[in-house]
C-alpha cells in the first residue's frame, strides 16, 4: 500500500514570535509510520517532529515537516490531489482554532470578570484596540486573542479533496467515561466518512487506545500494539476491498 500519514501538532501564529500549540509529540504517527514501512508499504510521514522519528533509507519512504496549520492544509492538499494513495492515517493533533487578531480594550473600558459584562467609564460603548504586530507589546495591562474556528482537515480529505482510499482518524476525550468516548469516536467516525477509528482519553493516552469498529465492534488495544495492529487491519481492510 502507499500510505499518507500524519502526525505531531500544529502551531498557530499569534504575532512572528509568539504561537499558541498542544502538547502532542507525533511519536504515535511516527511509530504507525515505521511499522507500516517495516512490513513492506510505501510510507509518506507529514510531521512537525521529525526529530522523534526514526527514519530509514529507503525509496519507499519520505517525510515532509510542516510547523503550522495552513502548512499541514496545503501539504496534505498538494499530496491527496496530486497523488495515488490506498490510506491515509490521520493523526496529527490539529488545532482546533486559529488566532483573529490581538486587542486591548480602549481606554476606560473595563471587563467585570464576576459577572461577564464590559462596561464604559462614560456613556460611549465598551471598545477595543487592535494590537497586531509583528511582535505584540507587553505594555498592555490586559490583551484579548480572538479565536475563530479553524477547518477540520480530516473532513476536507474526502468532501474538498476528493480521497476514496482508507482513511483512519483519530479522537482524544478528556475525563469520560469509555462507553461515552466509544460513543462520541463512532459518531465522529461517522461524520468524517473515516474507515476507522483510534479513539483514548487523556488520562489513558500512555496505556492504551480503542481501534475499531473491527467485526462491529472497538477493541481496545495496548499502547505499544497499536502501530502494529494499525497497519495490519489497514492491510486486511485493503484485502477485503480488492477481493470484493
Amino acid at each position: 500500500m502507499n500510505l499518507l500519514i500524519t502526525a505531531g501538532n500544529t502551531l498557530v501564529p499569534i504575532d512572528r514570535v509568539r504561537c499558541l500549540t498542544n502538547i502532542f509529540s507525533g511519536r504515535t504517527g511516527a511509530a504507525i509510520a515505521r511499522a507500516a514501512w517495516e512490513r513492506g508499504h510505501a510510507v509518506e510521514l507529514l510531521t512537525s517532529h521529525p526529530e522523534v522519528v526514526n527514519a530509514p533509507v529507503d525509496a519507499r519512504w519520505s517525510m515532509s515537516r510542516y510547523d503550522t496549520f495552513d502548512d499541514l492544509q496545503r501539504l496534505m492538499k498538494e499530496r491527496l490531489v496530486e497523488y495515488e494513495w490506498d490510506g491515509v492515517v490521520h493523526c496529527a493533533a490539529v488545532g482546533d482554532y486559529l488566532a483573529g487578531g490581538v486587542y486591548a480594550p480602549r481606554a476606560g473600558t473595563h471587563f467585570r470578570s464576576e459577572s461577564g459584562v464590559w462596561e464604559c467609564d462614560d456613556d460611549s460603548p465598551p471598545a477595543m484596540v487592535d494590537r497586531s504586530a509583528g511582535k505584540v507589546k507587553s505594555d498592555e495591562p490586559e490583551l484579548w486573542l480572538r479565536l475563530v474556528r479553524a477547518p477540520k482537515l480530516v473532513d476536507s480529505i474526502r468532501r474538498d479533496w476528493g480521497f476514496r482510499g482508507l482513511l483512519v482518524k483519530f479522537k482524544l476525550e478528556v475525563g469520560i467515561s469509555d462507553d461515552r468516548l466509544l460513543e462520541i469516536a463512532e459518531r465522529s467516525r461517522l461524520h468524517s466518512a473515516a474507515d476507522l477509528m483510534v479513539a483514548n482519553t487523556l488520562e489513558g493516552a500512555s496505556q492504551w487506545a480503542y481501534l475499531g469498529p473491527l467485526a462491529g465492534q472497538y477493541v481496545r488495544i495496548v499502547r505499544g500494539e497499536l502501530a502494529d495492529r494499525l497497519v495490519r487491519t489497514l492491510e486486511q481492510h485493503s484485502r477485503n476491498e480488492s477481493h470484493g
